[in-house]
């Protein structure tokens, strides 16, 4: 079967290309409609069963192969990719999936088309050499995961049936700067919410300062309320539900090798915040939770001077979760310390609301992921218990009682969501022989 994948490699890539070429950016509704269909598509031709499920937003692509079989492995991917700006930094256009230096080049390669193209590819390969998959095999690839898996949960809602798996491959998957394989076995959660302060009924001369209150200054001045200086956030209540950790999750977080050196250089940095190193470094990482500024917009910013009083300053902020913190309880908190600290007055508005989610590392889906990296990679998989990012995880597994981990095909330097967006050509043949032999192994573990 690894035969068969080498002789066909330049199919594959092929295909990877062709999509990579097709924009699907759902933040601006550009190519949704001819993605989705593509996907749709290339299921169909590999012998799959394909339909567009529709939802109050885009489509969900769901395929399935083969429904005889005693077990039955799911993939969740997503279609939609970021915007590309800024394209003057892009050093070949963002959808042109060139190769350079053994790299595809193009925005979604690695966030997520590569992994998504790879898991077809795995099931071309396996139908071809085998005549059958040792598993029943389910695709749910949506397309709003860049915009916040707005109506996943509406479809899982009402296709129970159709997303119920004994376990399920997440969307991404890297390699760490020494070239391991990471392996999440969960995600954090999230509350994403935007705060709007208004001050006069339009922007005025600065000179009246004096006696006009800046609410780019009210905002600033709620902001420095939430989190000190040592990353403590303030919220009454905000650490009450994180979940202690036990000796497994210490031992987990011993042996998860983080390359503390390259990550540093790959961002031009001298150190992490508060000077951390070691396990400190890796369980902050991991398992506490974060509060973040995404982004500030009040005045004027342009080149050059204008003395300016805004009349409105805006800041988009993220709390990353952890098990078990509720991102609506956040809200609810966020909402009651602005009140107290005499910011009743500030909007709120709430953007994305997803949960933590994990998965025990000691289940049939773990081992089979863990045992199939060593043979395909010739190395110990990184493990991660849970990765720093987040995605709707717990909507589609967790939640209704499936297990599921992360892998694929990027790698340390992919620049998801940045110019230069990439892969190395290799690893997504390997990520494509990853999958046969995890399908493989997985059916011998159910």
């Amino acid at each position: 079967m690894f035969e068969y994948v080498e002789l066909n490699r330049n199919k594959y890539i092929q295909w990877l290309q062709d999509i990579c070429r097709q924009p699907s950016v759902a933040a601006q509704n550009r190519g949704m409609t001819k993605t989705a269909g593509m996907v749709e598509s290339l299921i169909q031709q590999l012998g799959g069963k394909a339909a567009q499920v529709q939802t109050s937003g885009y489509p969900v692509v769901y395929g399935e192969f083969q429904n005889n079989k005693k077990s039955t492995l799911s993939f969740y991917n997503h279609y939609d990719v970021q915007p590309e700006d800024p394209i003057e930094l892009w050093d070949s256009p963002p959808f042109a999936a060139e190769i350079k230096d053994g790299r595809i080049i193009a925005r979604g390669v690695a966030d997520n088309k590569g992994n998504l193209i790879a898991r077809l590819a795995a099931i071309d390969a396996y139908m071809a050499v085998k005549g059958e998959l040792p598993l029943n095999i389910k695709f749910i690839i949506e397309g709003e995961e860049e915009i916040g898996s707005l109506h996943l949960r509406e479809f899982v809602d009402a296709n129970r049936e159709l997303v119920q798996a004994d376990g399920c491959i997440w969307e991404f998957g890297y390699k760490d700067a020494d070239g391991s394989l990471q392996a999440s076995f969960g995600v954090k959660g999230m509350c994403y919410v935007e705060l709007v302060c208004r001050g006069a009924n339009t922007d005025m001369h600065s000179s009246n300062a004096a006696i006009i209150e800046n609410p780019a200054w009210r905002l600033i001045w709620a902001l420095n309320t939430l989190k000190t200086p040592d990353e403590r956030i303030q919220i009454k209540g905000f650490y009450d539900q994180v979940a202690s950790l036990t000796e497994k999750d210490l031992e987990v977080l011993n042996n998860m090798d983080y390359d503390e050196e390259s990550t540093l250089k790959k961002f031009g940095l001298d150190s992490f915040v508060l000077e951390l190193s070691g396990l400190p470094l890796k369980e902050k990482l991991i398992y506490q939770p974060t509060c973040t500024v995404c982004g500030f917009k009040s005045g004027y910013i342009a080149e050059g001077k204008k003395t300016v009083l805004p009349s409105e300053a805006r800041v988009k902020i993220d709390f990353r979760l952890v098990p078990n913190q509720d991102p609506h309880t956040i809200y609810e908190l966020l909402r009651k310390h602005l009140d107290e600290h005499g910011f009743s007055d500030m909007e709120m508005i709430p953007h994305t609301m997803t949960y933590p989610a994990r998965t025990p590392l000691d289940g049939p889906l773990a081992r089979s992921v863990i045992k199939t990296a060593k043979e395909i990679y010739g190395s110990e998989p990184t493990i991660k218990p849970m990765s720093p990012a987040t995605g709707p995880m717990y909507i589609l597994c967790q939640r209704i009682g499936i297990p599921s981990v992360s892998v694929g095909v990027g790698h340390f330097a992919s620049n998801n969501h940045a110019p230069n967006e990439n892969i190395f050509v290799e690893d997504f043949i390997q990520g494509i022989k990853h999958i046969a032999a995890i399908m493989d192994e997985f059916s011998k573990q159910t």
